[in-house]
């Protein structure tokens, strides 16, 4: 919106889309009696005594707001968009060069495998802290094409990766509504709180176990706090790529999680050992003595054997179910 606009238009429509002009003014007590007033008309009612008191001339007080409004606007809108994101190989343990460049972009699921102690963890490390040849591996992180710029390393406010690790411990004494409604008002979100009935009942479809707005965010068992967390995830974060360490062992619908990240056009790198997330990626990254062994993309035998798969999973799963419900498995 021009300066012109934002000073022309009320308030009442101003706060749709700038729902943080609240605070600006709340900064300098400036109290609003009629949402239908305009920017200019509320500050051409603003005294002399007052103007002393904030420290600031008439025009002093309008470059601030416009300085604010264009702060927040790029505080809010984050980093150009990521439409692809290159790793470029670097060397093993043993100084074997990889020989590889990897090319992701959203929508995608590329899964990483390999033994415990492989350098899984490695690969996502360097992912996330877009490497420039300056870590064990000598891998470089490629945004776009290009060598990305200082910003996408520290910025705070906005991460280049969302990293979903195997342990979500909460202890912040909040509901779940509060803890989702913190976040969302922190990356100014519009309407709250339709984002937090949509991330608890995503939450609540991956988990199983159904959980209310007013739990306490302390007493989620682990698949609750997962699926919460990838939910949020999905719907709230900026970052454009995910990076998920072990997903199987979270109790959660794998499925349901990959879809909905998906869907939200996120690049999703998942390290994994199970066989059904393995297939259900586009491709697989094989990690031995810290280095990209192998890349195997899932052929279409592959797929249809992960049909074979699921259907043996669910088997699994009602094994589970019965066990956990007191039941014997002297008849399967």
């Amino acid at each position: 919106m021009k300066p012109d606009e934002l000073f022309s238009t009320a308030l009442v429509h101003l706060l749709v889309q700038y729902p943080y002009l609240t605070d600006f003014l709340d900064s300098f007590a400036l109290s609003v009696a009629d949402s239908n007033v305009t920017i200019a008309e509320l500050f051409s009612d603003i005294t002399a005594d007052q103007l002393d008191n904030i420290g600031l001339t008439h025009e002093q007080l309008c470059q601030s707001l416009l300085d604010y409004v264009a702060g927040m606007g790029a505080l809010n809108q984050g980093f150009d968009k990521v439409e692809r994101l290159s790793v470029i190989g670097g060397f093993d343990k043993d100084g074997v060069a990889e020989n590889c460049e990897i090319e992701l972009i959203p929508g995608q699921i590329t899964c990483i495998v390999g033994a415990t102690g492989s350098g899984k963890s490695r690969l996502l490390a360097d992912i996330e802290w877009v490497a420039q040849g300056d870590t064990p591996t000598g891998r470089h992180i490629l945004i776009n094409g290009q060598v990305p710029d200082a910003k996408w390393r520290f910025s705070i406010e906005h991460k280049l990766v969302a990293q979903l690790s195997q342990n979500m411990n909460f202890v912040m004494d909040l509901t779940v509504a509060e803890f989702v409604r913190m976040h969302a008002e922190s990356r100014f979100v519009p309407d709250v709180d339709d984002k937090i009935g949509q991330i608890i009942a995503q939450a609540n479809d991956l988990a199983g176990e159904v959980f209310s707005v007013d739990t306490p965010i302390t007493s989620l068992s682990g698949g609750q706090s997962r699926a919460l967390m990838i939910a949020d995830t999905a719907i709230l974060s900026k970052s454009p790529i995910v990076l998920i360490d072990e997903i199987e062992n979270a109790g959660i619908d794998r499925k349901k999680a990959l879809a909905l990240l998906v869907q939200e056009e996120k690049i999703v790198l998942m390290a994994t050992h199970d066989p059904i997330l393995a297939l259900m990626g586009q491709r697989r990254l094989v990690i031995k003595n810290g280095g990209i062994a192998k890349i195997i993309t899932t052929s279409t035998v592959e797929r249809s054997n992960l049909v074979q798969l699921e259907v043996l999973d669910r088997q699994l799963m009602a094994l589970r179910q019965r066990i956990r419900s007191g039941e014997t498995l002297e008849q399967l």
